[in-house]
């Protein structure tokens, strides 16, 4: 058994040997790694899709400040397929710059990079990459947690957040993303897509795949919007009025310093009944954060300030 499992690994390690490492932020505490072999056949936690779980814990020592995090470590894809028909784009609209992330210059394995002031205007063709499972549930540049199962990307140079629409040259898929991270750190590519947005556009297949990234910025731009991410899309409609009491979860993490993260957030913009509860799996204890209970009515504006946030997918539930 164990041979079997060691080269499924080897298959696996394999088959993303040309994906680029990349630097984040540390985070705040150091945590033990989950053995990849463990968390593999391991049943996803309750409202988790198996594909999303978290399979790394992340620790301060695997990051350099101005250099890669962890280096010795491959980027991978989920082994489980991932479905993003229940995904919504995010709505682009201004916000303020992100506390972190937003420095300029700065410096990465010494090369420097600065940051444009604004994305208006910005419309630049090139090599797309993406970036999966070494990074889900860490902390990107602007000091959010990175879900690789919704529609993000990182880039050097345009303020944090901004979004942008990426069309993939070679097939005309598109998707709008939310960028809230800093790379690809890697010659000749100028953005590294999240793994569901790679899946939108075909890329997950390719590894790389050439594109046109245009910012939205508002008006014209923003009109030019797909329709899927010009009006908000709940990723999971509340159940009808009268059915009892709701929950919404915000995500499930490995790491308990990222679920009482997203919780802090959620609590200072106002949102009340934020919970974060531990829950057994066979690939060890997550950390599920959720908002209720709720009355029925109550549930679509919750939904709609979790997304105005900038936050993963949020998922529905009845009592």
């Amino acid at each position: 058994m164990r041979q079997a499992i060691g080269l499924a690994l080897l298959v696996l390690l394999a088959g993303c040997a040309d994906k680029p490492v990349r630097p984040v932020p540390p985070a705040d505490e150091p945590a033990a790694d989950v053995p990849r072999a463990a968390a593999s056949s391991a049943p996803a936690a309750e409202g988790v899709p198996p594909a999303c779980l978290q399979v790394r814990e992340h620790r301060d020592e695997d990051y350099t400040p101005g250099g890669l995090y962890a280096p010795g470590v491959r980027d991978s894809a989920p082994e489980h397929p991932l479905d993003i028909s229940g995904i919504p784009e995010p709505v682009p609209r201004d916000e303020p710059p992100a506390a972190y992330g937003n420095r300029s210059p700065y410096t990465v394995l010494g090369k420097s990079y600065r940051v444009r002031p604004n994305a208006e205007g910005y419309v630049e063709r090139g090599i797309a990459s993406w970036y999966g499972q070494k990074f889900h549930g860490r902390q990107t540049s602007s000091r959010e947690v990175y879900d690789m199962c919704s529609f993000s990307a990182a880039h050097k140079t345009l303020p944090l957040p901004s979004y942008v629409r990426v069309t993939n040259l070679d097939n005309g898929r598109e998707v709008v993303v939310r960028v809230n991270d800093r790379g690809p750190f890697h010659a000749g590519r100028i953005i590294d897509l999240s793994f569901a947005a790679a899946v939108k556009l075909g890329v997950d297949r390719t590894g790389t795949a050439r594109v046109e990234v245009r910012a939205l910025t508002g008006g014209a731009d923003l009109a030019k919007a797909p329709a899927a991410a010009r009006a908000p899309v709940s990723p999971a409609s509340p159940a009808p009025a009268g059915s009892g009491p709701q929950r919404v979860q915000v995500g499930a993490y490995r790491d308990r310093d990222n679920a009482r993260r997203i919780a802090r957030q959620l609590e200072e913009a106002g949102i009340d009944d934020v919970v974060v509860e531990d829950v057994r799996t066979d690939a060890g204890k997550v950390w599920r954060v959720r908002i209720g209970p709720l009355a029925p009515a109550a549930v679509e504006g919750v939904l709609a300030r979790i997304r105005g946030l900038g936050l993963p997918s949020p998922r529905v539930f009845s009592e």
